[in-house]
């Protein structure tokens, strides 16, 4: 089952991803998404093996985001796909049969066409515009219309600058979890909230199954 909750570790040395990987684990995240973006390549490995024994320590789950051949190589629990990366349908046939495939998506077609391909879930967002961010942000009817159009099993999960205070008001439009990164990393006994709003206990988990 997927959690309806996933941090997303985004910091600029290994060092830090650990420190906040531990203090989520320890603060009940059920999954923990790795992004190496930050990160030179000759280091990303090993820093993925020493999260692995982290995460498995607290039997959280551990997807990373592109590198699908590490995911592949320390049998993590799946990838995360930016629109950039390789296609799920490529990845798919390179992963473990077990092994989950999420995907980002900002309009419709980019879901119905990610849906197609398999994917086990859908991030569909921003939620709200970092200075990063390129695209426009996804309003609250966007994302009603979106979900109401599609009526699909695929968990469509929010993301984009989400605070705890975002969450009853999502969760309005049907989406089906969230992804969440700076709020977490401000205070990560949120986790704790973001849970008890999700109702994100084990036994409340989206049905698709890895």
């Amino acid at each position: 089952m997927i959690p309806k909750l996933h941090y997303i570790s985004q910091a600029a040395t290994t060092a830090l991803h650990l420190e906040n990987i531990q203090k989520a684990c320890s603060s009940g995240a059920e999954l923990i998404q790795l992004d190496l973006e930050h990160i030179l390549e000759n280091e990303r490995i090993t820093l993925a093996t020493e999260v692995l024994k982290i995460t498995s320590h607290f039997q959280t789950r551990l997807i990373i985001r592109s590198y699908y051949k590490i995911a592949i190589e320390l049998k993590l629990d799946g990838v995360y796909l930016l629109p950039t990366d390789s296609s799920p349908t490529h990845v798919r046939e390179q992963l473990h049969s077990w092994q989950s495939i999420g995907a980002a998506a900002h309009h419709l077609q980019d879901c119905e066409d990610l849906i197609n391909s398999g994917v086990d879930y859908i991030a569909l967002g921003p939620f709200k515009n970092s200075t990063n961010d390129s695209i426009k942000a996804l309003d609250l009817t966007a994302y009603s219309v979106i979900i109401e159009t599609l009526k699909t099993e695929t968990p469509l999960l929010a993301y984009g600058d989400i605070t705890a205070a975002d969450v009853n008001s999502l969760l309005h439009t049907g989406i089906s979890g969230l992804v969440v990164s700076q709020a977490i990393q401000q205070d990560f006994n949120s986790i704790k909230t973001f849970n008890q709003l999700l109702g994100a206990s084990s036994t409340g988990e989206m049905r698709h199954t890895f």
